[in-house]
C-alpha cells in the first residue's frame, strides 16, 4: 500500500485524498490551519460556486493554459456529479452553467467532504505546519511540528498567496523550489482594482451596471458586462473581476492599464444623444444635473460632468453642442487609469505559480523528482470567475490523488 502525504486539505487536496484512498492507498493530509477547507467556505460569498457544467482550456489563463485540457476532460461534468452523490451532495445546477449546493451554503459542502475523509480513514493532521519536504532514495520527509514521517509519495496542493487571512502562503513555491522547479512570478486575480484618479473616490459606494472594456498598452484586451462598485481606493464588482486577470497580469509586466466605463449600456451612442437632446428641450430651464439624475445614480453625475467639463449648475438651455457631445461620449466611454491591485488579500484566487513545462499533465507528477505531484491553484493556472478554478482543482486532485494510489 502507497503511503502517501497531501500537504493542503483545499479543495484539490481533499478530492485527491478521497481518490487516493478508494484506489487503496494509505492518505495523511497535513493542514497548517485548524481546519480544512476554509477557502472552500469562503468561496462565491458563502454559497460555494463549486464547479462550471462546462469548462475548456479557454477558461484559463497561464504559461500553458493547454496543460488543463487533459484533466478537464477526466473530469466529466457527469463524473463530478456521480462523485458528489456519492458523498451525499447534491448541486443546484443553474442555466449559465454554474452550480451550487443544494442548500445553497458552502459548509454543505465542506460537510461532505469531512464527512467521506473522515468515513474513510485518511488521518488529518490540522495545525500542523510543514516546514520541510526532502527526498531520502525512494521516500519522502516531511518535517512538520518538529517531527519527521516518511512516505512514499508525497501532493503539494498548499493552494497560491490569495487570501493570507485564510491561512493562504507561498510556501508550496517554496517546497517546489527546494526539487528544482521553476516558479512563475504570482500575481493576484479576481480582484478589485485601484485607481489613479481624483475622483473615484467621490463616488465611493455607487453600485451600477455597466459595460467594462480592459485596454492594455493603449489596445482593447478584454470586455466584461455586469455591476460596477465605486470604493474608496478605486473600483469592484464582478464585471471588474471579470476582467482582473488581464489588468492584473499586465500590471506586473509594468504595462499601461486603462478601463472604460460604460454607463448606459442600454443607449448606443446615437441613441443616447437623442435621448438627452430629448430630455434637454423638455426642461429647458432645469439644471444638467437635475436632467442626468434621471439616468445615472446620483454620486456620478459631478464628477462625471467634471470630466466632461461641464459646469453641474448648468442650465441645460445654454449647453453647446460640443458639450451634448462631450457628455454622451463620456457616458459611453469613461476612461480611468489602474494603477494597482487591491492585493492579495482581497484576490480569490492567484495567477503565476509552479510551472507546469514541468509537470506531467496526465499524471500531476513532477517530471524532476519521480513520487513528487502537484495539483490545484499552486499550479501556473488560473481560471475566470464562474466555478473555473474550482473546476481544475478537483480535476487535478482526482488525477494526483489516483496516479499516486498506483
Amino acid at each position: 500500500m502507497n503511503k502517501i502525504a497531501i500537504i493542503g486539505g483545499g479543495a484539490a487536496g481533499l478530492m485527491a485524498a478521497l481518490s487516493a484512498v478508494r484506489a487503496g492507498a494509505d492518505v495523511t493530509i497535513y493542514e497548517r490551519n485548524s481546519g480544512v477547507g476554509k477557502k472552500i467556505l469562503a468561496s462565491g460569498n458563502g454559497r460555494c460556486n463549486i464547479i462550471n457544467t462546462a469548462s475548456c482550456t479557454d477558461d484559463y489563463a497561464g504559461t500553458d493554459p493547454e496543460f488543463t485540457a487533459y484533466a478537464l476532460k477526466q473530469l466529466s461534468f457527469d463524473y463530478f456529479v456521480n462523485f458528489c452523490t456519492s458523498i451525499g451532495l447534491l448541486l443546484d445546477i443553474k442555466e449559465d452553467g454554474r452550480c451550487y449546493p443544494l442548500s445553497n451554503e458552502a459548509k454543505s459542502v465542506l460537510i461532505a467532504f469531512k464527512s467521506a475523509v473522515s468515513d474513510a480513514g485518511i488521518q488529518i493532521l490540522t495545525e500542523h505546519t510543514v516546514s520541510a519536504v526532502s527526498k531520502e532514495k525512494h521516500s519522502f520527509v516531511i518535517d512538520a511540528n518538529h517531527e519527521k514521517m516518511i512516505y512514499n509519495k508525497v501532493l503539494i496542493a498548499t493552494g497560491s498567496q490569495a487570501a493570507p487571512q485564510l491561512g493562504a502562503t507561498d510556501d508550496g513555491y517554496r517546497f517546489a523550489r527546494g526539487f528544482g522547479h521553476k516558479i512563475v512570478p504570482a500575481y493576484p486575480s479576481l480582484v478589485q482594482l485601484h485607481l489613479n484618479s481624483q475622483i473615484h473616490h467621490k463616488m465611493a459606494g455607487v453600485k451600477t451596471h455597466a459595460d467594462v472594456t480592459l485596454y492594455i498598452g493603449g489596445k482593447a484586451a478584454a470586455k466584461a458586462t455586469g455591476d460596477i462598485l465605486f470604493a474608496n481606493y478605486g473600483i469592484s464588482g464582478l464585471a471588474i473581476l471579470d476582467i482582473s486577470q488581464k489588468a492584473s497580469y499586465a500590471l506586473m509586466k509594468q504595462q499601461r492599464v486603462m478601463l472604460s466605463l460604460d454607463l448606459l449600456p442600454c443607449f448606443d451612442a446615437q441613441t443616447l444623444e437623442r435621448t438627452l437632446s430629448k430630455l434637454c428641450d423638455s426642461l429647458p430651464r432645469h439644471t444638467i444635473d437635475t436632467v442626468l439624475s434621471g439616468l445615472l445614480p446620483a454620486k456620478t453625475i459631478p464628477p462625471l460632468l467634471t470630466d466632461a467639463g461641464i459646469n453641474h449648475s448648468k442650465i441645460v438651455s445654454g449647453l453647446t453642442p460640443k458639450e451634448h457631445q462631450n457628455l454622451s461620449a463620456i457616458i459611453k466611454n469613461w476612461k480611468f487609469e489602474v494603477s494597482g491591485t487591491h492585493g492579495f488579500k482581497h484576490a480569490e484566487v492567484s495567477g503565476g505559480g509552479i510551472a507546469t513545462v514541468q509537470i506531467n499533465n496526465k499524471t500531476m507528477e513532477s517530471k524532476l523528482t519521480s513520487g513528487l505531484y502537484f495539483a490545484g491553484e499552486v499550479l501556473d493556472i488560473v481560471g475566470r470567475r464562474g466555478g473555473y478554478n474550482f473546476n481544475f482543482a478537483w480535476a487535478s486532485g482526482m488525477i494526483a490523488g489516483k496516479e499516486m494510489a498506483k
